[in-house]
């Protein structure tokens, strides 16, 4: 049991510190920014030059572009039930990006202002020249919108004017200094489509006025739910990608790990790595949260990316250099003169919303190392909520009950087997006694060893038979936790009573003072479950640990979800019903003629 315990802790210190991220990709010639959105460029590899739309052997005289440029500072906002997006049109860039109900009637900020103040606010532009990146990202573009959804052939778009629009509504934003002009369209469809309902179809272009010149993209200043404290945002932000080289989700954190922290040897060089390019053709890449994602999904084979962390000051800032925030930022691009062509997904991390795109994008809910088990438990958890009982912590307590049921031959082998354990526990103990006298080391304690296995062999016993229940509900814990981490259909989810949100430690404040409720009623009943379970020893010290075992598990529940105390609780109780039943229905076998038996004499 302690080792059981044990073994929990560290899977749960394995998930929360031990960071799953690929090696390091070797260095090639990027296609994004080498720096910060604003402040650096993007296709900066030595000898990289755009492509001509037809060869010739003298550089042809570039023609003067018509100068198309905005008169004063203006805001848009293309809202639907789902989402509200935020645009201005200096950098025709997003300044706010809210997703709606989750949980319902609830409204997420996923950009963070202040350090996209600092840093650069999302969909600015990366080019090959730091003062044109900082110019057309500065600048004022004019602004078209026009309705979206299909038109009659022959038929011109409706340009729609104001400042709030409905999807379907594309946009179309225009600078020109008179020698480049650029150009960035954004498509909302209509939300009534499973994979328009997030997306946004988004095309960017830079052109000298005879050819494209390559473009970067970038999403600085990281992302997530920016009401949750900045301490647990850091824990969980991280960058993801998948190649088409390999159908595999990959998570950048660009941080040291748990074990990070011993063997850097030190050095911040060594222990945090700044940036890491992602070559391409790429599947998707984007930044994500706990509950959030935004990917970019390019069209194009050559588009490649590169995730940093960027470093910023708050105002109010007064501590070291190393503890200043450094969100992750993402940046796709290609070093191919051409428009970039891609779909910008942000949404929540529901399954059923991820699983409709094309590709899929359902792996982002990561289940963790136990997820063949943790997924099923989730569609199943779902099912009884969204189909009979509209509440997760019933629908978590019914599964529960399932699952004890289901183990309930397992667990009364078990008890068959802790009490025959109990019977030779006298002769075991004779033959301890008959070794004790000899070290660990000693040859001869292996002697002592098969005499044991001997008494075990002769009565029918495993030594290992009442552990089984124990480690399979031991098991079941770990695929909960996952479930109760990543599945946002249980943020906030409420159960009765003071219990709110499941997702969230137990608390009911009493006074001003926090007061565990659910721990404190789990712990009465598992020193209940444990004081009428047959113990496999009789030794007085093994008791007393197992008696412990509660308040240890107590300790650790403190600071979990509330619907894993609710499930080790459920558990627990209907553990407590199956011995009653045991212990009135079923005799226990008669001890006499075994404890009698001369084992100890042998040898």
């Amino acid at each position: 049991m302690l080792a059981f315990a044990l073994s929990l802790v560290m899977l749960m210190l394995y998930r929360v510190y031990f960071v799953k991220e690929p090696p390091p990709e070797a260095e090639k010639p990027a296609a994004t920014a080498k720096a910060p959105a604003g402040k650096a460029s993007v296709g900066e590899e030595e000898g990289a030059k755009p492509r001509s739309a037809t060869p010739s052997t003298a550089a042809p005289t570039q023609a003067a572009l018509p100068v198309v440029q905005g008169t004063k500072a203006e805001e848009l906002v293309v809202e639907s039930n789902l989402y509200r997006v935020t645009f201005s049109t200096v950098g025709a860039d997003v300044r706010s990006w809210v997703l709606k109900n989750y949980p319902k009637g609830e409204q997420i900020d996923i950009i963070d202002s202040h350090a996209c103040d600092a840093l650069g606010y999302p969909l600015t532009l990366n080019l090959e020249s730091s003062a044109l990146t900082t110019e057309v990202n500065q600048a004022n573009y004019v602004v078209k919108v026009y309705r979206g959804g299909a038109t009659h052939a022959g038929q011109e778009p409706e340009e729609l004017s104001g400042n709030t629009f409905a999807p379907p509504v594309d946009l179309s934003f225009t600078y020109s200094n008179g020698k480049i002009r650029v150009e960035k369209h954004f498509s909302f469809g209509s939300p009534d489509s499973a994979q328009d309902q997030y997306s946004v179809k988004t095309e960017v272009s830079v052109s000298d006025g005879e050819h494209d010149l390559p473009v970067g993209v970038a999403w600085p200043g990281g992302l997530g739910d920016q009401s949750v404290p900045p301490a647990m945002e850091t824990r969980y932000e991280k960058a993801v990608y998948e190649s088409l080289d390999e159908t595999k989700v990959r998570q950048v954190t660009l941080s040291p790990s748990f074990f990070g922290h011993f063997f850097s040897g030190g050095s911040e060089a060594n222990a945090n790595v700044s940036r890491q390019d992602v070559p391409g053709p790429l599947l998707f890449a984007g930044l994500e949260d706990q509950y959030f994602a935004g990917v970019f999904l390019p069209n194009s084979p050559e588009a490649s990316a590169l995730i940093t962390r960027e470093v910023w000051t708050p105002p109010d800032f007064h501590g070291e250099e190393k503890d200043k925030p450094r969100p992750l930022a993402i940046r796709i691009g290609s070093v191919s003169s051409k428009p970039l062509d891609f779909r910008l997904l942000v949404a929540p991390k529901d399954l059923a919303v991820l699983r409709a795109y094309n590709p899929p994008l359902d792996a982002l809910v990561d289940f963790g190392f136990f997820s063949i088990v943790a997924k099923p438990l989730f569609i199943c958890m779902r099912y009884l909520n969204d189909h009979w009982i509209h509440n997760y912590g019933w629908s978590i307590v019914l599964i529960t009950i399932i699952i004890s049921i289901a183990l309930f031959p397992m667990r009364l082998k078990a008890l068959r087997s802790a009490q025959e354990m109990q019977k030779v526990q006298p002769i075991l103990k004779g033959i301890q006694d008959k070794y004790k006298q000899y070290k660990v080391s000693d040859p001869r304690r292996q002697k002592m060893q098969e005499e044991m296995m001997e008494v075990y062999k002769k009565y029918g016993i495993s030594p290992f038979g009442s552990c089984l229940p124990m480690l399979v509900q031991g098991v079941a814990i770990y695929p909960f936790y996952e479930v109760l981490e990543v599945a946002i259909e249980l943020r906030h989810a409420p159960w009765i009573l003071w219990v709110k949100d499941l997702s969230a430690p137990d608390c009911w404040m009493v006074s001003g003072h926090c007061v565990p409720v659910l721990v404190i009623i789990m712990t009465i009943v598992s020193l209940v479950l444990q004081r009428m379970t047959p113990m496999a020893s009789v030794d007085p010290s093994q008791k007393r640990m197992m008696v412990l075992m509660p308040l240890v598990f107590a300790f650790m529940f403190l600071k979990l979800a509330s619907g894993m105390v609710l499930y080790w609780l459920t558990s627990s109780a209907v553990q407590v019903v199956q011995q009653i039943f045991i212990n009135r229905l079923i005799p226990s076998p008669a001890t006499g003629p075994v404890a009698r038996k001369p084992v100890e004499s042998k040898g």
